[in-house]
């Protein structure tokens, strides 16, 4: 058996047998430095507890690595539920993994978990890692399998009948807890001391809607207490940035149950903000040569079904629209809804649908009228709102939600063009995030699964598409990885995932690289030959969604945008009643210039100024006696800092400089 630490030493045990074993065996001070191993060769994570061939070869994981969370955090996972089942003997459990900065568990409990319910799990959790019960890897039949899970266990039961039954299958037991489950798992309940439970949620079984809902406790874990304590300070940080909670304090956004789940209603502020994104990346691609469409919500199921969007992703959309007159002439023939289902499906029925994409839309303005090379690239752009039928229990504020406007566009060039289209798409998402300081970012080239039936198109088309998309990606300067399945069906595509100040991560802007729409719709254009040839499309949408963008934003800053964007740039706060006139002088000279402003009058000083505050304006002005006197403003800034009184035209020419350029900075 072979065994790399540290990347390049090689340690050798002669025969099979357990890592645990093998480490016991070479040096035992090893089971404190790494916590796990993979295969060579492959992202298969295996823990101590498992055989090994004796030709094996495997990577030790380090304690200290990203890579070993995942390993002690589903060990964690283990813990809770085994204090679960001592408290609440009668739940039933259904599976606990591990995730991003956590693991969860979900469980079926007759009643809800209440917060002190969790500060009693936590409370035993702590006597299980105070036992040090050691984890013990059984490896058994199928038959033997059934045997092991209780007659009531029906989540583990249903998840047994998934597993393919000529497999071997396992189970982890530590102390009085057993529970079916592939691993990796460290060695002992005890090895890691720094954990808290977070909170806990509804969560369908399986994330089916018809299936029960079952509840799902959150928890953290990390190898020190640290690291814990600094995870916990962002989630508080976090809380206090929370763009729901923001949204309705700054009156940006309402989402009303009435409207309809996931449908955003922007209100007045939020419009602000919204408008000003849609100018700001306007002007850049009006620099760059796009021209804008506009386009319908609905369009023909046909429309679809020849682009693929239907029924590609049908489990994702609203439902088809079918004319009332011609359902009623199906019923009255006896046609059943799974009748009109399958005709849907099949084609032989027509009707529309809510737009879930913008693309074959813009493909018929394209095709609309001759192309010639001379005319390429063509470069369509709309602000788009799309629909998509997401899971209610996956919808969250404007970060997940059924109806989203996208600043969509869609490229149509030479393949010798496509190399520069996709620079110009990049140099836009590189704009947008300087200009936000949003430079926390890494860069996903989603490629296709050559095992999947889920991709249309020639392999050869692919091949270049993905080369496209890699050799983008690579002039970006910027760490990036390639994930294999990430892609649309159609193409490839590079997406941007930011990370947010808060340390969660976020899919935002998109680029895509299609050669398989313009072969569906028979796109064409004339070539210097004579010939008709087909173009290269480009899908692309810098922000990604409107809403989750904004969303995010407001997150980003915490609500305090900066000038350029705040709904109201200025407060005018005269002191008493006879500075009312000159200070409505003041806010005169900032409406004639742009700036976004408001006089308060009414109620005391402080008031207004800690309203201000509360409103994240940038700047208030106050102004008294003095001011009056000698022409100038007393400038606070939202942060409390008060600035030496300045002349209204200084003041205006700052402001209208940090709108201008768009300056994160107040002064």
């Amino acid at each position: 058996m072979k065994i790399t630490i540290d990347d390049h030493q090689v340690l050798e045990y002669q025969g099979a047998g357990s890592l645990k074993d093998a480490l016991l065996s070479i040096d035992k001070s090893l089971l404190k430095i790494y916590i796990a191993a993979r295969r060579a060769g492959s992202d298969e994570r295996i823990d101590f507890h498992q055989a090994l061939e004796a030709e094996a070869e495997v990577e030790l994981i380090p304690w200290d690595s990203a890579e070993a969370a995942w390993v002690y955090r589903h060990s964690m996972s283990h813990v809770m539920a085994q204090a679960v089942r001592r408290l609440f003997p009668n739940v039933k459990l259904a599976i606990g993994p591990a995730i991003d900065d956590g693991f969860y568990y979900d469980i079926d409990a007759d009643t809800p978990f209440t917060p002190d319910d969790l500060v009693k799990i936590e409370k035993e959790m702590k006597r299980v890692v105070k036992e040090n019960h050691k984890f013990e890897r059984i490896e058994v039949s199928r038959a033997e399998a059934e045997s092991m899970i209780g007659a009531d266990d029906d989540y583990k039961k249903e998840i047994l009948a998934d597993l393919g039954s000529d497999e071997t299958l396992t189970f982890y037991r530590d102390g009085d807890f057993t529970d079916l489950c592939r691993g990796p798992h460290m060695l002992s309940t005890g090895q890691v001391k720094h954990y808290k439970l977070l909170s806990v949620a509804g969560a369908y079984w399986r994330g089916d809607e018809s299936r029960k809902m079952l509840q799902r406790i959150y928890g953290t874990a990390f190898a020190t207490r640290e690291a814990l304590d600094h995870r916990l300070a962002m989630i508080e940080e976090a809380k206090k940035r929370d763009h729901r909670v923001l949204g309705r304090q700054l009156q940006l956004f309402h989402i009303d149950e009435e409207v309809g789940q996931g449908l955003v209603l922007w209100t007045p502020n939020g419009a602000i903000v919204r408008e000003e994104l849609q100018t700001f990346i306007t002007a850049e691609l009006r620099r760059q040569g796009y021209q804008t469409v506009f386009t319908p919500h609905i369009g023909k199921l046909d429309l679809y079904r020849k682009s693929g969007h239907f029924p590609y992703y049908q489990e994702s959309q609203y439902p088809p629209l079918i004319q009332s007159d011609y359902l009623n002439g199906l019923a009255s023939d006896g046609c059943s809804c799974s009748d009109l289902s399958n005709a849907v499906k099949e084609g032989a029925i027509d009707g529309y649908l809510l737009k879930p994409m913008n693309c074959p839309h813009h493909i018929k303005i394209y095709s609309s009228q001759p192309r010639s090379y001379r005319d390429l690239p063509v470069r369509l752009s709309e602000f788009g709102t799309v629909y998509r039928w997401e899971q209610s229990g996956e919808i969250g504020g404007m970060t997940r939600v059924r109806g989203f406007t996208q600043d969509d566009a869609h490229l149509f060039c030479i393949e010798d063009q496509l190399h520069e289209e996709l620079l110009g798409c990049l140099e836009i998402v590189r704009i947008i995030f300087t200009t936000l300081g949003m430079e926390d970012y890494r860069v996903r080239v989603g490629l296709r699964d050559t095992d999947s039936g889920k991709y249309v198109g020639e392999p050869e088309k692919w091949d270049q598409a993905e080369g496209a998309c890699r050799e983008a990606a690579a002039t970006l300067g910027v760490p990036y990885t390639e994930e294999v399945g990430e892609a649309a069906f159609y193409g490839p595509k590079i997406d941007f995932i930011v990370r947010d100040v808060v340390g969660r991560e976020w899919q935002l802007g998109t680029i895509q690289v299609d050669y398989n729409l313009p072969e569906r719709f028979g796109l064409e254009y004339a070539g210097a030959d004579g010939q008709m040839h087909r173009p290269v499309m480009i899908h692309r949408a810098p922000f990604g969604s409107m809403e989750r963008f904004v969303g995010v934003l407001i997150e980003h800053f915490a609500g305090a945008f900066p000038t350029w964007l705040a709904p109201t740039q200025a407060v005018v706060l005269p002191i008493g009643e006879g500075h009312a006139e000159y200070a409505a002088n003041v806010q005169t000279a900032l409406k004639e210039i742009g700036i976004r402003s408001e006089l308060l009058a009414d109620n005391t000083l402080n008031y207004r100024i800690r309203y201000a505050q509360t409103q994240k304006v940038p700047y208030m002005l106050v102004m008294g006696d003095r001011e009056m006197a000698e022409g100038k403003v007393a400038v606070r800034l939202r942060s409390g800092e008060n600035v030496e009184p300045m002349p209204i035209d200084d003041f205006v020419a700052l402001i209208s400089d940090k709108v201008k350029t768009r300056s994160p900075t107040l002064m």
